[in-house]
């Protein structure tokens, strides 16, 4: 039996069961005398939960080997619309299907309009193309060096670098749907390297975000070695990670990864709960172990309409986050990827909700509200109003409350600083 897998992954085995590794696909091979469990499922397979060894469910390479991405084993979760259904048929010559069991477990199987559900069944609206959608809506194909593919270089100080192609769910929101979980090809070793010998020759770049695919769903030696030749580096001074592995696979953030990655310092990692729904005592878990290693954690929400898109939504959500250590660090227009239309807010619902957070959320409970510029100009900052006026000696804003004040400008206006030249130039500095 062949089962389509997370790229380069190196899987362990239960007793009796010998795995053979290739760059795509997983081939198992049967033991005499072991019974292929898979093979004795006439009715269809046996995903959840409560059919499952704790051993099995606890395991994410078990997780990601047990993805959800036929009809039949969607309808062992949940009852199908009929739009879910045609979404389903399309979806193979659109944008794969893939879902954890465990997450799978969270969906609402009655309700179509489940914020879970929504994230991970497709609909048939995803073959239709609205204007002003793109199929890499963040230009981001532009922006990759030649001879390194796996770089995407927007701003002076930092790149992307996409380490697979792989994720552990495949959300329906997808701004990278036009590479991530095709099989047309994978990210292979000497693409990486590539991107590595780009990073080593360009003394500008000090930060460097890991993502793709799912850097998490790596095998930990193979995303220590990416860690530790970037750690290299010597002028890369921060790394990061973009993950959502703590919301659909929170199992795999164990004591081996955690030990590992805590060696690469300064080291933070990006998470991405969309609904206070995602927020298990699972995922719980795996954020405050990825804390307790040191990382700082942060959040960026995509914001769904019908998903998330009321205020009272996002301040619980965001409140969570924060009791298990997880700022909120961006809450995303949604990027105009083909076949979106249906899941993208207006802006001013984004406003709206930023409108109120303030004041009734602690500041380090509000995220910033951007878009990401359509054709790769990079994030930009939106958000309510609140200078009214702005004179030559005051300024005349609003609070939260709508409350109108003044702040009257220093009679000063100079704002040189004397000292730096002395601190720049490294004559104070021990």
């Amino acid at each position: 039996m062949r089962l389509h897998c997370i790229t380069t992954l190196t899987f362990g085995a239960p007793s009796g069961i010998h795995l053979r590794v290739s760059d795509s696909l997983v081939e198992i091979a049967r033991l005499p005398g072991q019974a292929n469990r898979r093979a004795e499922r006439p009715s269809r397979p046996l995903l959840r939960r409560a059919e499952v060894s704790e051993a099995e469910w606890s395991d994410w390479r078990w997780q990601l080997r047990h993805r959800l991405e036929t009809l039949a084993e969607l309808e062992a979760f949940v009852t199908l619309t009929d739009e879910e259904r045609r979404g389903i048929a399309i979806a193979p010559g659109l944008f794969r299907i893939g879902i954890t069991p465990y997450y799978a477990e969270l969906m609402d199987p009655q309700h179509p309009k489940c914020p879970v559900r929504m994230q991970v069944i497709p609909l048939g609206v995803e073959e239709k193309v609205s204007p002003g959608e793109y199929v890499d809506p963040l230009g981001e194909d532009a922006l990759m060096p030649e001879g390194a593919s796996c770089i995407v270089h927007r701003y002076p100080d930092r790149v992307l670098f996409l380490a697979l192609d792989r994720c552990a769910i495949y959300c329906r929101h997808c701004n990278r749907r036009r590479m991530v979980g095709q099989e047309t090809g994978i990210i292979s070793r000497a693409a990486l390297e590539a991107g590595l010998d780009y990073i080593r020759r360009t003394p500008a770049i000090k930060d460097v975000l890991l993502s793709g695919g799912d850097p998490l769903t790596l095998s930990t030696e193979k995303l220590e070695w990416l860690l530790s030749e970037l750690r290299a580096i010597a002028h890369v001074e921060i790394l990061r990670i973009g993950t959502r592995v703590p919301v659909c696979l929170p199992m795999r953030v164990d004591a081996e990864l955690t030990a590992m990655l805590r060696k690469y310092h300064p080291l933070y990692i990006n998470t991405h709960f969309n609904h206070p729904k995602e927020i298990t005592p699972e995922a719980r878990a795996a954020c405050e172990r990825l804390a307790d290693a040191g990382i700082p954690l942060g959040n960026q929400t995509v914001l769904l309409r019908g998903v998330n898109s009321q205020p009272r939504i996002i301040e619980e959500l965001n409140r969570a986050l924060l009791r298990m250590r997880v700022k909120p660090y961006y809450l995303f227009q949604g990027d105009p990827v083909q076949g979106t239309d249906h899941l993208r807010t207006p802006v001013g619902a984004g406003i709206e909700i930023m409108e109120h957070l303030r004041g009734r959320l602690t500041g380090m409970g509000i995220p910033h509200l951007v878009i990401d510029a359509p054709g790769g100009g990079g994030k930009i900052p939106v958000g309510p109003n609140y200078v009214l006026a702005w004179g030559p000696d005051r300024v005349t804003l609003r609070d939260w409350q709508h409350r109108t004040v003044t702040y009257v400008e220093p009679s000063e206006r100079d704002c040189a600083c004397p000292y730096d030249e002395v601190w720049r130039g490294g004559g104070a500095r021990g």
